[in-house]
């Protein structure tokens, strides 16, 4: 999994590396990074001595001692001063650093706690942004497990901060529907208590018991509608719907199977010659394995997951008709009962292609991420 947010004690991560929130002197300074000496034990502090003072912006290596790490990753970010110096130029350059760091010691895996949003003041929704923007760079190009690890919910309520408009947005259009989840998993139907307020964004929808289910009136059967659809030829009734069946003969099966449309990977593979688009940009981007990907343009009949479906239509940036139709050829859509697919709709209409903005989006709303980095 290229990117993973999990809530923890970054001590407690098993990572490869794990990025400390080092002092600029070799001195223990505060909150991270005194958890992490702690946990690492003295002969942490006596191999930071030696590296001696750290400029702001870089990192450096020591082992990680008794932490469940190799290395300790030791990245001096800046504190803030208002914005007006290059705070947030120097702190891309230590996520960009760590990154680089990780991959030329051969590790395949990097925690990092969110760099300078303790005391160093940095505005945590600036601070999140930096972040985001350091790992999809970093992760167009390179393979590595890249975790953001967290405390608690408080350091992630700040990236409601980076789509202000994203509660509005989606109360606006979500319809209290029965939800069927399509990604990959299994989830049971959920019906919903039209007469309850909704729930507070963050929180997971939560089942309600089918006997207190409470249905509208369909408009189809008010009595009027009733006289009118007697009325109407029978024909016309049917034709009303594109997919709906009509009256006449049948066609027969070779009729059929030659008016049959494309696969969704016939139709991936269209869309990467349309867009002049390079393999590994595209699956980069979707961040999926390379494995996958050629799994999927390989079998004409594959048939993916929704989140897989998804991830593919950020990967070649398609706007909201084209993921449409893109989900459509493999039997899915993006509905508005379903609170997952308003944020990533949300996304796509704002033309913000990036997988790890919509799950930290998704993580913050209490909702399942996009799959990332899956191989099957």
């Amino acid at each position: 999994m290229p990117f993973e947010i999990i809530r923890d004690d970054i001590t407690r991560v098993a990572a490869d590396a794990i990025v400390n929130t080092a002092n600029p002197l070799p001195i223990i300074g505060a909150g991270t990074d005194t958890a992490i000496h702690r946990a690492a034990g003295p002969k942490l502090l006596l191999a930071r001595q030696k590296i001696g003072a750290i400029p702001v912006g870089t990192v450096r290596e020591t082992p990680a001692f008794d932490l469940p790490a190799k290395y300790v990753l030791h990245a001096v970010t800046p504190a803030w001063e208002g914005g007006e110096n290059g705070e947030e130029a120097l702190l891309h350059s230590a996520y960009d650093e760590a990154l680089q760091l990780a991959m030329r010691l051969q590790c395949r895996s990097v925690a990092f706690p969110l760099l300078s949003a303790g005391s160093y003041g940095f505005p945590q929704e600036r601070a999140l942004s930096v972040a985001i923007g350091a790992f999809t760079d970093f992760l167009l190009k390179n393979d590595l497990d890249v975790k953001l690890v967290v405390f608690g919910q408080d350091a992630f309520a700040a990236s409601k901060g980076l789509y202000k408009d994203l509660r509005s947005y989606i109360d606006d259009r979500y319809v209290e529907t029965a939800e069927k989840t399509e990604y990959g998993r299994p989830f049971s139907d959920r019906i919903r208590r039209r007469s309850e307020p909704e729930p507070g964004f963050a929180a997971p929808m939560q089942n309600a018991p089918m006997e207190n289910a409470r249905f509208p009136k369909a408009a189809a059967f008010d009595r009027r509608a009733k006289a009118a659809a007697f009325d109407r030829p029978a024909k016309a009734a049917y034709s009303e719907e594109a997919d709906a069946p009509t009256f006449g003969a049948a066609p027969d099966l070779e009729t059929l199977l030659k008016s049959a449309e494309s696969t969704f990977s016939e139709h991936v593979l269209d869309l990467l010659k349309e867009r002049d688009e390079k393999d590994p940009d595209v699956y980069r981007r979707a961040e999926i394995s390379r494995q996958l990907f050629h799994k999927i343009i390989s079998n004409k009949d594959y048939q993916p997951t929704k989140s897989t479906a998804i991830q593919l239509a950020i990967g070649l940036r398609l706007d909201l008709t084209e993921t449409q139709k893109l989900l459509k050829k493999a039997g899915y859509a993006l509905t508005r009962s379903s609170k997952m697919d308003l944020v990533v709709q949300y996304f796509i209409e704002h033309g913000e292609y990036s997988i790890v903005a919509v799950n930290l989006a998704l993580y913050d709303c209490g909702l399942p991420l996009l799959k990332t980095g899956s191989i099957c």
